[in-house]
């Protein structure tokens, strides 16, 4: 019996001096057949035609590969849609322009969906630094709405490039990103995955390398960033309320919010604090109600929501300017 097709889909904008990394890590998986497909959202550095020079030298006819060009820049979001819209296998997998995988990824994942007939594949990744990598690993999952509860609760992430997803998934239930909403996309979008799947299962071996750096431990969020958040929570919202799930999800929907907003108190910025406080605000009253998170986390957000903002300062400089400040770099 043939293996089935898996289509990698790979947004570009701005990824010129860093996709080769990425695109070498897909060239040298040791799985066949792949349908490798970029969207280049019209970026200025030209990473179209750095794909195009890799895709000179391939000679494997096990690998095809789609070069898509908008003619104008429409976001993160806009991009997976046209992947997605221009994808045939029966697998879709997410490597990002300035990340890469492990040789073995999409064959181990691909055997495990197979074996097991799960519609969604998950499994561990690494953050990784300039000098060092932090194995990060995902908790096992026993159902779909399992999956749903650990990452409304902040114990699971949900970035699509830990999941191998059956196409059918998508196509059968019209699951697309919302135009113009790039941050926040994933979690909207995977939350719909997993309401919709019939089996999930992880893999617990770690295969994708998500490059950060130091400074991207702590951030400020922008008006534009904050705007388009809150429109893709306000979907989940809204799809959930109206889903089979609406009773095992209400209570969740606030421990979500505070669990989006929680880079804000990641920092010595007042500024940030006050984001903090006023965004969700119907969210703060729920800081000591989730029972998944270590106590410290919630301890954390209950002295903001409290307004004891000398703790919040105190409790950043010795975890994340000390601790993870020698440990990631």
């Amino acid at each position: 019996m043939p293996k089935p097709l898996v289509s990698v889909i790979t947004p570009m904008y701005k990824a010129a001096d860093v996709i080769h990394i990425s695109l070498q890590s897909l060239l040298s998986q040791t799985y066949r057949p792949l349908e490798l497909i970029f969207v280049d959202d019209c970026c200025p550095q030209g990473s179209a035609n750095v794909v195009s020079r890799f895709v000179e030298k391939i000679t494997d006819p096990d690998i095809s590969i789609k070069i898509i060009q908008h003619t104008e820049n429409q976001g993160v979001a806009v991009a997976r849609n046209t992947g997605l819209d221009n994808a045939t296998g029966k697998y879709i997998y997410y490597v990002d322009a300035d990340d890469w995988i492990d040789n073995q990824a999409i064959e181990q994942m691909v055997g495990s969906a197979e074996q097991t007939d799960a519609d969604i594949i998950g499994c561990n990744w690494y953050l990784t630094f300039s000098q060092n990598e932090r194995l990060m690993r995902q908790p096992e999952l026993v159902s779909p709405l399992d999956g749903i509860r650990k990452m409304m609760c902040g114990v699971m992430r949900w970035n699509l490039w830990m999941f191998l997803v059956k196409r059918s998934l998508y196509e059968e239930n019209n699951i697309r990103f919302i135009p113009k909403m790039n941050m926040g996309e994933d979690l909207m979008v995977t939350i719909k995955l997993f309401a919709n799947a019939r089996k999930v299962v992880h893999l617990d071996k770690a295969f994708y390398h998500y490059a950060q750096n130091e400074q991207s431990i702590s951030r400020t969020f922008s008006e534009k960033i904050i705007r388009e958040v809150t429109a893709n929570v306000a979907e989940v919202e809204r799809f959930l309320s109206a889903s089979p799930l609406a009773k095992e999800t209400r209570d969740l929907l606030p421990l979500l919010k505070l669990n989006i907003k929680l880079p804000l108190l990641i920092s010595e910025d007042k500024q940030s604090y006050q984001q903090w406080k006023v965004w969700f605000p119907e969210a703060n009253a729920h800081t000591l109600k989730n029972k998944m998170l270590p106590l410290r986390t919630k301890l954390l957000q209950w002295c903001a929501a409290h307004n004891f903002w000398m703790l919040v300062k105190l409790y950043n400089k010795l975890v994340f300017k000390l601790v993870y400040g020698i440990i990631y770099k």
